[in-house]
């Protein structure tokens, strides 16, 4: 069977788009993970919103535009809507136990991840944009479709919230439910 040859415009989207993948995927995933705190989910969700910028490339990067916030909006997007799936998968590690071959995360990881579920969707997305990522409030309300006022009323909800639950224990190293943390308190 006979490939259907391919010009060297088309050669170098293909290549383009590449070099834009290598560059931001493994990032995206930190991203959508830290929103979901879900790691196969966030994989998913990612794979499947690089699928759709392929899709749709010369649109994303017709006039220049950078595609990594629309990657990353529906990235975000896809997995926020499979939180309400993940009920069934729950029940099933705590009918089966955890996988076997997962590598163990720090303390702090951990009650970090946990503190970020016991946010509201909305606020846990600004947080991550903003504190993970370093971007701006301007773009983290551009890519959320809300107004700068939102994103910062957010931040400042989600960090009363985190800070709530998140410590230094001194002792023993490992993160427990108390006052806000000087790192947290200070940045952004």
């Amino acid at each position: 069977m006979g490939q259907r040859r391919e010009g060297p415009a088309a050669a170098r989207r293909v290549e383009e788009f590449d070099a834009f993948y290598a560059a931001t995927a493994k990032r995206t995933v930190a991203v959508v993970y830290a929103m979901t705190g879900d790691l196969a989910e966030a994989e998913d969700a990612v794979q499947e919103a690089y699928v759709r910028a392929w899709q749709r490339w010369g649109k994303l990067t017709g006039e220049g535009d950078d595609p990594l916030p629309w990657v990353r909006t529906v990235a975000a997007r896809l997995a926020i809507s499979t939180w309400r799936r993940t009920r069934n998968r729950v029940r099933a590690q705590f009918r089966h136990g955890p996988q076997t071959d997962v590598p163990e995360l720090s303390a702090d990881r951990v009650a970090l991840v946990a503190a970020l579920r016991e946010l509201p969707p909305r606020q846990r997305q600004v947080v991550v944009l903003h504190h993970l990522l370093d971007l701006p409030v301007e773009q983290v309300a551009r890519e959320t479709g809300t107004t700068n006022g939102a994103v910062r009323t957010r931040l400042s909800r989600a960090r009363k919230a985190l800070g709530a639950r998140l410590t230094r224990d001194e002792d023993t190293g490992a993160a427990r439910s108390a006052p806000i943390t000087e790192e947290v308190a200070n940045h952004g």
